[in-house]
């Protein structure tokens, strides 16, 4: 059996390795067989469909059409990106950081390690953010195409709420927090890459403290949830790549949501509300979390896997 450290020799050694040039007349399907043969003594399951994947990720087409296109002659540029897109993933890298990419909803955004990669649920937090916002218009505002508000997106690592938002949303603006220089700087290129319709400002600081001075119609966070002894038994992928301060939350990893809880109700606008991603063992710690702050309502929903995985809390009138 590998020690982690005998694991991360190899794949440095692997990461280390000469990419070869690819032959000016290979074809895709060529590409497709030497990197599956590649990715498969790499230990990496269902190879051929990973490379595709791969090819299909940076030539920015779909699965089906890198297949159907397989006799065609591989253009350069794309076999280049490609052979090194195989080779980080082969050392171990993971599959959004290999290709430098990631699909959130209708977007594909920019991915690296200065931010954890999106997960499936919180697609679904930002599904629950845009119903409520449809079907709850800002108190006074006959329009709801327009005018609902400003949405705070705390935690926002490479943007995918916060630019989701802006994008499917009818907020007047998104405003993205983060702390990690790093990930609010990835978070700017996603914003400006997608340049969508409604602004989308990050501010670097710590959870709440940026937001001080004007109210908000929607605060909604994905917070580090997990402690540091379930971290230590998350897959290597995780614990190797992505980063640890984007997971893990003091002992009971509840001190973001905790603290979120503790500071949010006084920012939100009349008929305002906090949405929170949290870990689907912990939703009743979270409801008294949210009671014993006073909230005046705390709702919990289910993702897409059946789990309790979201909190919508309600302030009191007087908050």
């Amino acid at each position: 059996m590998w020690t982690s450290s005998s694991a991360r020799s190899s794949r440095q050694g692997r990461r280390n390795a000469p990419v070869r040039e690819p032959r000016a007349d290979a074809t895709i399907a060529t590409a497709l067989e030497e990197a599956a043969a590649e990715l498969e003594r790499a230990g990496i399951l269902n190879a051929r469909r990973e490379a595709m994947a791969i090819w299909a990720a940076l030539a920015g087409t779909r699965l089906g059409d890198v297949w159907l296109r397989r006799d065609d002659e591989a253009p350069t540029a794309v076999a280049e990106q490609f052979q090194k897109a195989v080779q980080r993933r082969a050392s171990g890298i993971p599959f959004a950081y290999a290709v430098g990419r990631t699909a959130f909803r209708t977007l594909d955004l920019k991915l690296d390690g200065r931010a954890l990669i999106p997960r499936p649920e919180t697609e679904g937090l930002v599904a629950l953010v845009l119903e409520w916002a449809g079907r709850s218009p800002v108190p006074g505002n006959r329009s709801p195409e327009t005018g609902n508000g400003v949405v705070a997106d705390i935690g926002t690592g490479c943007g995918c709420i916060a630019v989701a938002l802006a994008v499917e949303g009818t907020f007047d603006r998104v405003i993205a927090v983060e702390r990690s220089g790093g990930a609010a700087a990835l978070a700017r290129e996603n914003a400006e890459l997608v340049a969508a319709p409604t602004p989308v400002e990050v501010r670097e600081g710590d959870l709440l403290e940026p937001l001080a001075g004007e109210r908000y119609r929607v605060i909604v966070a994905n917070p580090p949830y997990v402690t540091a002894a379930e971290y230590d038994a998350l897959d290597p992928a995780v614990r190797h790549y992505e980063p640890r301060e984007a997971l893990v939350s003091g002992t009971d990893g509840l001190d973001a949501t905790r603290r979120l809880l503790a500071g949010a109700a006084p920012l939100l606008a009349p008929g305002g509300a906090l949405f929170l991603e949290i870990n689907e063992r912990r939703a009743e710690a979270v409801r008294a979390l949210a009671q014993g702050h006073g909230w005046r309502r705390i709702e919990i929903h289910q993702d897409l896997f059946g789990r309790p995985r979201y909190a919508v809390a309600f302030p009191r009138e007087d908050a």
